[in-house]
């Protein structure tokens, strides 16, 4: 008896031992994904290198608005720069309004070549009637989506670790339920890193230029002023009569409270 109650409680004990090895191994693990976040963390509170240590990067943008003699010339000149200068063109419309003939542009050129591309521009152009020039420096945002990036692919390593040491199923999906939320973190911050690169190396230049037509009374002669006169005075008579036909509702409301007005009042003289 003694011996059947000896090995009866070292089996006891053996039991009791490998359930808490188990608990151990499952909180150890939980543990370690809590210890990855926290490094992670204090990880991106390191600040980041300041601008000036690294590569500026500067968006530039330019606007330019002018008159020109000849559009289609212009535009011919325009697209020579561009591809001289190994610019893409993103748009090109044109378009006539009653006093111009117009065209626009938006060219992405190098950022190397941006200047040298509005210097070509702007010969032959005597006055702009807008010239914006801009600079937009984002290295500080670069630096730190870098640096949050790196920080984030760390993380990831470390839960694909823990994900091979993963004890059972509930663990498996807290673990993968981690890593997709740190994927879909990576994806944006690679995809505003991508933007903020294609913006850095091709700078935008948006460009408006026209021809003033005859229309307009710059150029026109004493006679064709007369005429326009007369037709724009044609043109008033005929809106205020239009005018009037769309109040005679109105006026009906009136003549008829006119009539009542008086009748009353000639009925109060008798009386």
């Amino acid at each position: 008896m003694k011996t059947i109650s000896t090995l009866l409680l070292l089996f006891v004990l053996g039991c009791s031992n490998g359930s808490s090895n188990k608990n151990y191994e499952a909180g150890s693990a939980m543990a370690e994904m809590d210890m990855a976040e926290e490094a992670v963390v204090t990880q991106q509170l390191v600040p980041p290198p300041s601008s000036e240590e690294s590569e500026q990067k500067i968006i530039k943008t330019a606007r330019l608005a002018f008159e020109t003699k000849d559009v289609e010339a212009t535009h011919k000149k325009i697209l020579q720069l561009a591809s001289q200068n190994k610019g893409l063109v993103q748009n090109d419309n044109s378009g006539k309004d009653y006093n111009r003939i117009y065209k626009y542009l938006t060219i992405r050129v190098p950022t190397e070549n941006f200047q040298k591309f509005i210097d070509g521009i702007s010969e032959g152009v005597d006055y702009f009637d807008q010239r914006d020039i801009s600079r937009q420096d984002v290295s500080e945002e670069f630096v730190d989506l870098q640096a949050r990036l790196k920080a984030k692919r760390t993380l990831e390593d470390r839960y694909l670790e823990l994900l091979k040491k993963a004890n059972n199923v509930k663990e498996m999906l807290e673990i993968e339920r981690e890593l997709s939320n740190i994927r879909e973190e990576i994806e944006a911050k690679q995809g505003r890193l991508q933007y903020l690169e294609n913006k850095v190396s091709m700078s935008t230049v948006n460009i408006e230029f026209y021809k003033t037509t005859a229309e307009t009374g710059i150029t026109q002669s004493y006679g064709q002023k007369m005429k326009n006169a007369l037709q724009g005075g044609w043109n008033g008579i005929s809106v205020f009569f239009l005018g009037i036909l769309y109040l005679w509702p109105l006026f009906l409301v009136a003549i008829i409270v006119v009539i009542i007005l008086r009748i009353f009042l000639k009925r109060r003289k008798k009386n």
